[in-house]
């Protein structure tokens, strides 16, 4: 694997695997960067194997189109350097990889990010606990290591996964003691107007009630709660929880939380890729052109690193933006590209039509984006949303000036679990808005790296 390459793809899953089959095809050279060992990213975690395994028969028939995908990709003929964490990009394309404790550079002429989706920080009381995790944590476990959570096990959050992970976990036999759904009251009024263009593909409806249906004959209780609370002395002992008619508190093991999906756009914002403000999603997002070009050349970037749509959208759009790159590379014409793409985007049309129903009826609550002060923001420096607060009251009104006096995001995750707090408890005391407030600025680099593994490129160099 040396030389320069067309085309760069960092991330295995359906965006990236799809762009990697859909530049093989049109004669790019093409090479695929994933940290994950396998094929399938996120969503088709181990997918593989599953296959094998008989596992994937009990996940359910979406997930099993990732083996169709992964086979693919398999025999698309694009170099494949699994296991491997990109830490530099540099425009040209330069990129820094890791695999191993080695580092070296490759040379493409275009690079694309397809780095998938990041669960939305779900900053409540006791979530640094041990015991506290995301569902979708919990679902990664579940699929490539094939564990349950230790019980009783509660999950408490909105949205499509949750439920997913719910049935999924009983399929394998696990239990849940009770399901809290966070969804705020009266959310259906404001996704109602969007119902038309849900019913266009009501399969993902259908999706939804079965999986519901699927918790109730499963015998799991449901409440409908206004705020959770994890609770113990040293680990999770216990959740707290209050609904209409009170506040209850029951024993808990484990306590899965999950407030919705946000694009990783992590890397693309340290290259400088412009970002717009997405009111729906409640997120940042790369400001890019209907190919998936960024404001970056010769930057692209598809998945839901774009924007939250989902996993067969999200193939789509790495095809796409794989037809994007080909005729920047002058390979194909804008006729041949546009003849391909027209019924790709047909089919993405249907799958992204849900989309602002499901946007409006799992808005995040308030006290998801704007936590009380003592809830920590920061797990990393441990700061509160209280010392953002007073940050601000002392004149430090932009993201990298809290930054900088909190020590907020400065932590080993770079801002990926608090930077989205942060900018929304600022939006808040200043009574304006995130998009107003901005994104704190990203230093290299993309990832953390030891010196031992930064030496090693100057030997790489030198051989």
């Amino acid at each position: 694997m040396s030389g320069r390459y067309d085309l760069i793809i960092v991330g295995g899953g359906p965006a990236g695997l799809a762009a990697a089959v859909q530049a093989a095809d049109l004669g790019l050279r093409t090479l695929l960067i994933d940290e994950q060992p396998e094929p399938g990213g996120q969503v088709y975690r181990a997918v593989e194997r599953a296959g094998r395994d008989g596992l994937a028969a009990r996940l359910g028939p979406d997930y099993g189109r990732g083996a169709v995908l992964a086979a693919a990709f398999r025999a698309c003929g694009a170099d494949y350097e699994p296991g491997a964490q990109v830490w530099q990009a540099e425009p040209g394309w330069t990129v820094h990889l890791t695999r191993d404790g080695r580092s070296r550079a490759v040379q493409g002429a275009q690079l694309l990010l397809a780095s998938g989706a990041q669960e939305r920080p779900v900053p409540i009381p006791g979530w640094t606990l041990p015991g506290v995790m995301t569902v979708g944590a919990a679902q990664l476990l579940l699929k490539a290591s094939r564990m349950l959570p230790e019980e009783p096990v509660w999950i408490a959050g909105s949205g499509p996964l949750p439920l997913l992970y719910a049935s999924q976990l009983v399929a394998m036999g696990g239990r849940l003691a009770g399901y809290l759904d966070t969804t705020p009251r009266g959310r259906w009024r404001a996704a109602l107007r969007h119902l038309p263009g849900a019913l266009a593909n009501a399969a993902y409806l259908r999706k939804g009630l079965a999986l519901r249906w699927a918790l109730l004959r499963a015998g799991v209780p449901v409440w409908r709660v206004e705020a959770v609370e994890a609770c113990g002395a040293g680990r999770l002992e216990s959740v707290r929880f209050r609904t209409r008619r009170g506040v209850r508190e029951a024993p808990a093991r484990v306590l899965l939380l999950h407030e919705g999906v946000v694009p990783n756009a992590h890397a693309g914002m340290a290259l400088g890729c412009a970002q717009v403000w997405d009111e729906a999603q409640q997120a940042f997002r790369p400001q890019l052109d209907a190919w998936g070009a960024g404001s970056v050349t010769g930057l692209w970037v598809a998945g839901d690193g774009a924007g939250i749509a989902g996993a067969r959208a999200a193939e789509i759009g790495g095809r796409l933006a794989a037809l994007g790159a080909a005729h920047a590379l002058g390979r194909i014409d804008a006729a041949a590209r546009d003849a391909l793409a027209a019924p790709l985007w047909r089919e993405r049309g249907r799958h992204v039509r849900v989309r602002p129903f499901l946007d409006a009826l799992f808005r995040p609550r308030r006290s998801v984006l704007v936590p009380p002060d003592d809830v920590i923001a920061c797990r990393c420096e441990e700061v509160t949303v209280g010392r953002i607060r007073e940050a601000v009251a002392l004149g430090a009104v932009g993201p990298n000036q809290v930054k900088a006096y909190t020590r907020c995001g400065m932590g080993p995750c770079q801002g990926r679990q608090c930077a989205a707090t942060l900018v929304q408890v600022i939006a808040d005391a200043t009574g304006g808005t995130p998009a107003a407030v901005g994104y704190p600025r990203i230093r290299p680099p993309l990832k953390p790296i030891t010196l031992g593994e930064l030496a090693t490129l100057a030997e790489e160099e030198a051989a």
